[in-house]
């Protein structure tokens, strides 16, 4: 299927579960063409089964994210192959818990790889054809543990307080491209990452954000008209953050 003239395209990242497959289906909804990249090509192909109901073109692309030699050539090869890409969700990511005293480099380096770093790459496989086009826009999520600080979740906050930092660089040093840049910050979101290896962290899921709301709240700022922007968002529970 060819990219119909007028449709917007986007890469999502971390699209076979959690946000990412909730802003998939969301953007699907409204009209977007996709390329979803995942480490897990069964679910991603899942994924995109579900979004390729609403009629529009999403293509698949199976790669790990903390693999950094290979994100930017990755990213760069899916704008060149997919068309121009209008919109970039920077939404890959993992949890992790331990008290800082107890963290290894080893675990530091990879957390960082991956909620930091990758982004940074995926950002630098995009950015020289939106500056091209003069327009795209870029959507990091973070979390409100950027701001918000909890024991044991003090290396997963460096990380994301990072990437809100590299958010709002990038946003002061694009715009006169036309490129517009989003930092969303959830409070907790019900999604697989309390079920991994590398949270040890136990709360009220009835209580938190569902994929679906956050994935609203994406869709909407990508769809401001190009003059208008919002730079920084966070959404949290309507009872309150966790």
């Amino acid at each position: 299927m060819e990219n119909a003239p007028n449709r917007l395209r986007a890469i999502i990242t971390g699209a076979s579960s959690g946000i990412g497959k909730a802003t998939t289906l969301a953007f699907a909804s409204s009209g977007i063409d996709l390329c979803l990249v995942s480490r897990d090509q069964a679910k991603l192909q899942q994924v995109a089964d579900l979004a390729s109901e609403y009629g529009g073109q999403v293509k698949i692309v199976s790669t790990d994210l903390a693999n950094l030699s290979t994100v930017q050539t990755v990213i760069k090869a899916i704008a060149e192959d997919f068309g121009p890409i209008d919109i970039l969700v920077n939404n890959a990511g993992m949890g992790y818990t331990n008290l800082l005293k107890d963290t290894s480099l080893e675990d530091w380096q990879k957390v960082l790889d991956l909620n930091l770093t990758s982004v940074f790459q995926c950002v630098m496989g995009i950015l020289p054809s939106m500056r091209e086009r003069g327009k795209g826009t870029i959507v990091n999520v973070a979390s409100i543990a950027a701001s918000n600080f909890f024991p044991e979740w003090g290396l997963y906050s460096v990380s994301k307080s990072a990437l809100v930092t590299f958010g709002e660089c990038l946003a002061i040093e694009e715009r006169a491209n036309g490129i517009r840049v989003t930092t969303i910050s959830p409070g907790a979101v019900n999604t697989p990452i309390w079920e991994t290896e590398t949270v040890q962290a136990y709360f009220d899921k009835s209580a938190m954000l569902t994929p679906e709301t956050v994935a609203q709240t994406i869709l909407h700022t990508v769809l401001l008209p190009q003059g208008a922007v919002v730079e920084k968002l966070t959404i949290a529970p309507s009872g309150g953050s966790l």
